[in-house]
């Protein structure tokens, strides 16, 4: 890997920090090596909006190499909403671009005295002043600062106001509206005084073995593109899986508190292709081109919504206008706002509001379920910090706790539970329980798992959907893999055989990899952050789900069932080799991944 730039933007000083190899082959890169590389600093007394927070952005080896979906890249550090953990991977042309300027990843301390934004061409880098997108929202910043650099194909990372406001799930956007939403670092950004950073690279990757990686892209992007799941995800998006998430019970509504609403189908993948679809958008040379490009009433062509999007601000709102939610969702976007943490914390909202746990004196205009005028009212006061938006911006946790009702919010230590409800697909009960960073659905979307899509080069068993403590291990076997796509940085959308994922690894890399030591180093990268997080204060009792997920439904598809958690968690223990009093990896698995300085950070 190429190396990292450090910046200081509160001296201005910048060095070059080369990743040891040993790094490089046990951690990979992306998500797993920045664990490696911050655990110094992430410490329970970190102020994760303070100038000694740190972000760091990191590519994978396989990121810009017109693989098999790797144009992305991850942003760490600690997250200001959760406290713990903090990751988000990005899609679009960001990553790639800044590979080409010569670096694998941006690692950024301190705070500027003003609005700045970075431009990084090839490896020459400029600080400049951001007065004049300062405020702006995250389309417009993109252009205006695309326009001042004035060179083609240069690319914007941007925070927009919710950042600059501090809103605790901000996040930072590229592109076509590409977002690295979840855990709040837009937050951490803005608390810094950055405004964005823009890239325009000349160089190169480094391949180790160019003429075995060419074939073996080439054939890793024909199977994909003939790949069922990759020929779903280009006609309907993300949204495809709408309508059979629904049938299985696994799509949430009315804030995970019904099991049944008409409207679905009105929302869905299929219905957004057959009226408002346009056209389609594409990550760096990704052949799957999953974004939506849309066209409402007013002739204006605009991002579609994916599939968070659309039950966030539809079934969840018991709203069936697939028009209202493009809105809503370029709402989010343009504050730059993760539209999970958004829609989820406004549908507590309204369901507070239809419990008279506040009223219209609280929020100064009726909360209906089905109507969403009210929803993007609070979009703007949460954005802004205004009224009873500046609770909400804290995440539902906290903006539940204010009203007395903390065990109401959908939530896993501080992050909103992503869209695929655990009573219709039992392994997302110990996937939301037990991810780094929170209820995350991409730290294992298992629930691709629990349709049936059990990767058998990975180890992977079947299990019925509704199965307890008999898939722990498959669980935790999908997390270790997708820690190490994590690490690549691999779409998850890249349904390619393992051994593939592993052959061009070697290829890049020079290495001699198996799948089970890509599974290894997932696994390593897991418990890293895992020990990470109990070093900042998380225990056994965090393992748990909010109280609305284990309270079976009363209709639809899934009625009368709910995840028996504490079953599956002693199962998932033994199979990670985890205490089951503390939650903390034990010594034993620790030293055996080669992490000796944790375990004795831990156990002493």
């Amino acid at each position: 890997m190429q190396p990292i730039l450090k910046v200081n933007l509160t001296t201005g000083e910048t060095s070059e920090y080369v990743i040891p190899v040993e790094l490089e082959r046990d951690y990979l890169g992306g998500a797993s090596l920045a664990a490696r590389l911050l655990y110094p600093v992430l410490t329970r007394d970190l102020d994760p909006v303070s100038p000694e927070s740190p972000i760091l952005f990191l590519n994978g080896p396989l990121s810009g190499t017109a693989g098999p979906a790797v144009g992305r890249f991850v942003v760490c550090g600690k997250s200001p909403a959760t406290g713990l953990w903090a990751e988000s991977n990005c899609g679009g042309f960001w990553g790639p671009e800044l590979r080409f300027c010569g670096y694998d990843g941006l690692w950024i301390n301190g705070k500027a005295d003003r609005p700045v934004y970075l431009w990084l061409n090839n490896r020459k880098l400029e600080v400049r002043d951001a007065a004049a997108v300062w405020g702006k929202d995250m389309y417009e910043s993109q252009s205006i600062i695309k326009s001042e650099i004035g060179l083609p194909g240069a690319h914007v990372l941007t925070i927009g106001p919710a950042g600059e406001n501090g809103v605790l799930f901000a996040g930072l956007y590229c592109d076509h509206g590409r977002a690295a939403g979840r855990t709040g670092l837009g937050a951490v950004a803005g608390s810094k005084n950055l405004k964005a950073i823009a890239v325009k690279g000349t160089q190169k990757i480094p391949i180790a073995r160019p003429e075995l990686f060419a074939p073996l892209r080439s054939a890793s992007n024909h199977f994909l593109k003939e790949d069922t799941v990759t020929q779903v995800a280009h006609e309907l998006g993300t949204a495809g899986v709408a309508d059979y998430a629904d049938y299985l019970g696994g799509t949430p509504k009315k804030y995970f508190h019904q099991g049944f609403f008409e409207g679905v189908d009105k929302v869905s993948g299929s219905t957004m292709a057959e009226t408002i679809l346009v056209g389609v958008s594409a990550c760096h040379a990704c052949v799957i081109a999953c974004g939506r490009v849309v066209r409402l009433e007013d002739g204006e062509k605009r991002k579609g919504p994916e599939y968070e999007t659309i039950v966030g601000f539809g079934p969840n709102l018991l709203n069936d206008d697939l028009a209202a939610i493009v809105r809503l969702g370029e709402v989010c976007d343009r504050y730059g706002m993760d539209v999970i943490s958004a829609s989820n914390t406004i549908g507590l909202a309204y369901h507070l509001y239809e419990n008279g746990v506040i009223t219209e004196k609280d929020t100064g205009f009726p909360l209906r379920w089905g109507d969403v005028t009210g929803a993007e009212r609070l979009l703007h006061l949460m954005a802004r910090r205004e009224g009873i938006g500046n609770f909400m911006a804290d995440g539902s946790r906290r903006f539940a706790a204010h009203f007395g009702a903390e065990e109401e919010a959908v939530q896993v230590n501080g992050l909103e539970v992503a869209y695929h409800d655990p009573r219709g697909v039992s392994g997302m009960a110990l996937v939301y329980a037990t991810s780094p960073r929170g209820a995350c659905h991409n730290k294992s979307d298992y629930f691709l798992v629990d349709w049936g899509q059990a990767e058998t080069s990975l180890g992977l068993k079947f299990f019925e959907r509704h199965a307890g403590a008999e898939k722990a291990a498959n669980v935790a076997r999908h997390q270790d893999w997708r820690s190490a796509c994590d690490s690549l940085v691999l779409c998850l959308f890249a349904n390619v055989p393992a051994e593939m994922v592993a052959g061009l690894v070697n290829a890049a890399c020079g290495y001699d990899c198996s799948v089970d030591d890509l599974l290894r180093c997932g696994e390593r990268g897991w418990n890293l952050k895992r020990a990470i997080n109990n070093r900042m204060g998380l225990t056994r009792g965090n393992d748990k789900l909010p109280k609305a997920l284990l309270e079976p439904l009363a209709d639809g598809p899934v009625a009368g069932f709910a995840p028996d958690l504490e079953s599956m968690l002693l199962a998932y223990y033994s199979a990670r080799g985890w205490d089951p009093v503390t939650g903390r990896p034990t010594r034993e698995k620790l030293c055996a991944l080669g992490l000796e300085d944790v375990a004795k950070d831990l156990w002493g």
